[in-house]
Formats: C-alpha cells, sequence, structure tokens
C-alpha cells in the first residue's frame, strides 16, 4: 500500500520526508543511474516516510531527508495554475515512481533570486513546458540545501506505467535547458510499487 503523504498548502506547514534505501520499503527500486556526478549505492527497496528520520536507519545503504513548503521561483499565475492540475500523490494506479536527487552548482547559489528566476522560467521554461505533463505526472519538490544533506533538492515523481515515456520526454527536455548546466550532482532512481 503506498503511503498517502499529505499535499502541502502553500500557506501551511512544513511537509518533512525521508527516503530510506535498504531491504524494505513499498517501492522495489527497479535501477540507480548517475546522470552527472557521483552515484548512489545500488539498493532493492524505498520506504518513504513523512517526517524526518535521525541518520544511522537500520539496515539503511543511504536516507535523504527534505522539506516541501512555499513554492519558490513561481509567479502567482503559474501558482495557480500548478495547484489546479497538479494530483495528489499516492493514486492507485501510480505503480512507478522516480526519486531524482539534484544538487545545483555554487555558481548557481551566487546568483541573485531574479537571475535564478530568469533562468529557472525565463530561459529553460520549467513551469511552461512541464505543464502538458500534469496531471499524467504526479509531482513533488522536497528542499534540502538547508538541512545539510549531500543534494539541494529531491525530485519525487509518481505515475502510471502508461505514462513512463511520457516521463522520460520530460526528464529529457528539461535536462536540455540552460538551468540544468548548474546541475553538478543528479541520480535518477526508478521504482515501481507491487500491488
Amino acid at each position: 500500500m503506498a503511503t498517502q503523504m499529505p499535499t502541502p498548502a502553500y500557506d501551511q506547514a512544513l511537509f518533512p520526508v525521508t527516503f530510506v534505501a535498504g531491504p524494505v520499503g513499498a517501492w522495489q527500486i527497479e535501477s540507480v543511474t548517475a546522470v552527472v556526478g557521483s552515484p548512489l549505492t545500488a539498493a532493492d527497496r524505498l520506504s518513504v516516510h513523512p517526517e524526518h528520520l535521525a541518520p544511522g536507519v537500520e539496515g539503511a545503504l543511504w536516507q535523504l531527508r527534505g522539506t516541501a513548503s512555499h513554492a519558490r521561483y513561481v509567479e502567482q499565475a503559474e501558482q495557480q495554475v500548478l495547484t489546479g492540475r497538479s494530483p495528489a500523490l499516492g493514486r492507485a494506479e501510480d505503480l512507478c515512481a522516480a526519486l531524482i536527487p539534484i544538487r545545483k552548482s555554487s555558481a548557481w547559489w551566487a546568483l541573485a533570486q531574479d537571475a535564478r528566476r530568469a533562468i529557472f522560467e525565463g530561459q529553460s521554461r520549467h513551469i511552461a513546458d512541464s505543464l502538458p505533463y500534469l496531471p499524467r505526472i504526479a509531482r513533488r519538490l522536497y528542499h534540502s540545501r538547508d538541512l545539510g544533506e549531500p543534494f539541494d533538492f529531491l525530485t519525487w515523481f509518481e505515475f502510471a506505467p502508461e505514462h513512463t515515456p511520457a516521463f522520460d520526454e520530460l526528464v529529457a527536455m528539461l535536462r536540455s535547458r540552460p538551468e540544468w548546466h548548474y546541475v553538478e550532482r543528479e541520480v535518477d532512481i526508478r521504482l515501481r510499487r507491487r500491488g
């Protein structure tokens, strides 16, 4: 049974998560691919915990923590469209998932907020060109940088098996854009939930 994670409202509390890779978990890990930078250790299963767990979970090969919070780099009109089109996580038909942790370079973080926004949406059209993939693909972004984690973002996606080609198309598109040139580490972890 999938863990139903609450949908964060942009004006409400933070939503913590810990992804734990090891011998147990609702999600079977099908592949772990280093897209750029160093990989993560391959594991059999992934469990998703709606809280921040202390390091050293028994049997864990690795664990990653993040927090979903208010939207960043998003203007009001975009936020309204995203909210209207974004499905909740945990849909019964979404047997496939992807966890893609990302760390951006110091050059990215040295930019002012408006400069990052200009690259994110002005040049890369991250939001505008991702919208056609909703609601086929459910997604949640967790921020990790301020937690001292090895990645800045943990991107979590859920989708039905028949939407795997659309998901592959989406990530290929995002990796081809100027924003991605600031990525110094990315791991693509593909998963399947056994019903």
